[in-house]
């Protein structure tokens, strides 16, 4: 065999002629995958909706499984306690939201008349025409971007259509996530079996760690935040409090995307000093989430440097909007530590099949072990 110093100049070359030529392969390929994936959006996103879920809720149909529920029975049992929690929250919020939307209405047209006059008395060379002008653009550009009530009506029936898929998708993974496992992984060659088998595995309780971590920090953001506004009778504080622990599931740009939205509400409802007071308490939770509650929480579930996360919270957006920021990072993180894995586990880490919460995980102990005999 040639070693590596007695390479000519021509195998160098041909070396790496193959590996850019691999290189472009897998580029390409990735990119077919990402335009199907995109083609069909809904099926898409409902089935990476239902995998989320089931990692969130995994470990609570497991436990009614071990005191003796039928699995569908326990699955159904999961799917249907959440529909009531999420069905809950949406009446209450709704309803709150839709008592204040009058006066919030009346408060930002004041609010920005306001704005409007202190920016004429303070900016040199601004006059009130010039202001009424851009205004007016911006008013029209927003009515320009919202959909036709066509189109409205379609996304609202696409969007119906892959939240009942999703619920369907949940419960049967939540019932049959082992014996889906099982056969996926009786597909895989006998010789990689073990290998596939304990990269699944991994990538489960990565996406299960990161679920309930992420949720416990949205949990932490949206109260903190929250309670403020409610402190200072912001109106609209509940719906803010809630964009802010949905916002919160984008690392990174979520939570200061919904702490300058509750401060810019602030300011124009309760004015300059409330705002500020608003905007203290968003920098404070803010700090404390990102220097303790992520270091402590979701070490284990992402271990990404933060310039990755950053890197693929933008590159989701901006191949997807909102829902590829959603699913960026914990996506990064499953195909990391799934690649990890494949090659001989964390070094220094505990395999997930030891971990606390293994057993909760829907995915089988040895699944490939089992599809061998």
């Amino acid at each position: 065999m040639t070693s590596r110093d007695s390479r000519t100049p021509f195998q160098h070359l041909v070396r790496t002629a193959t590996v850019a030529a691999c290189a472009l392969v897998l580029a390409l390929t990735g990119y077919v995958i990402m335009r199907v994936l995109i083609l069909v959006a809904s099926l898409t996103m409902a089935i990476i909706a239902a995998l989320l879920v089931a990692a969130l809720i995994g470990p609570l149909t497991a436990r009614l499984k071990r005191i003796g529920l039928p699995a569908s029975i326990a699955a159904l049992s999961g799917v249907v306690g959440l529909l009531a929690v999420l069905a809950t929250a949406s009446y209450w919020i709704g309803r709150r939201a839709a008592d204040q939307l009058d006066d919030l209405q009346v408060q930002i047209v004041e609010g920005a008349d306001r704005l409007r006059r202190t920016l004429v008395d303070t900016v040199p060379g601004l006059d009130r025409a010039k202001v009424d002008d851009i205004a007016a653009r911006v008013v029209r550009g927003l009515r320009n971007a919202l959909p036709s009530p066509y189109a409205g009506v379609t996304t609202a029936t696409e969007t119906l259509a892959a939240v009942l898929l999703a619920i369907i998708l949940l419960f049967f993974f939540l019932r049959d996530g082992d014996r889906m496992w099982t056969w996926l992984t009786g597909l895989v060659p006998a010789s990689r079996r073990a290998d596939a088998d304990r990269a699944g595995r991994t990538a489960w309780h990565t996406l299960s760690s990161y679920t309930h971590g992420i949720v416990m920090v949205a949990a932490v953001d949206a109260v903190g935040i929250g309670a403020a506004l409610f402190v200072l009778h912001v109106p609209l504080a509940m719906s803010l409090a809630v964009l802010t622990f949905l916002a919160a599931f984008v690392p990174v740009l979520g939570a200061t995307l919904a702490g300058a939205a509750a401060t810019l509400v602030t300011l124009v409802t309760n004015g300059t000093r409330d705002a500020v007071i608003v905007l203290i308490v968003v920098i404070v939770v803010q700090q404390t989430e990102g220097n303790l509650l992520h270091p402590i929480i979701m070490r284990r579930a992402v271990r990404l440097h933060p310039v990755v996360t950053l890197l693929a919270v933008t590159a989701g957006t901006l191949v997807a909007g909102i829902a590829g920021a959603l699913i960026a990072v914990p996506a990064c993180a499953v195909v990391y530590h799934a690649v990890l894995s494949y090659r001989g586990g964390h070094p220094g880490d505990d395999p997930p099949e030891t971990a606390d919460d293994s057993a909760d995980s829907p995915t089988p102990p040895r699944a490939g072990a089992e599809s061998a005999r």
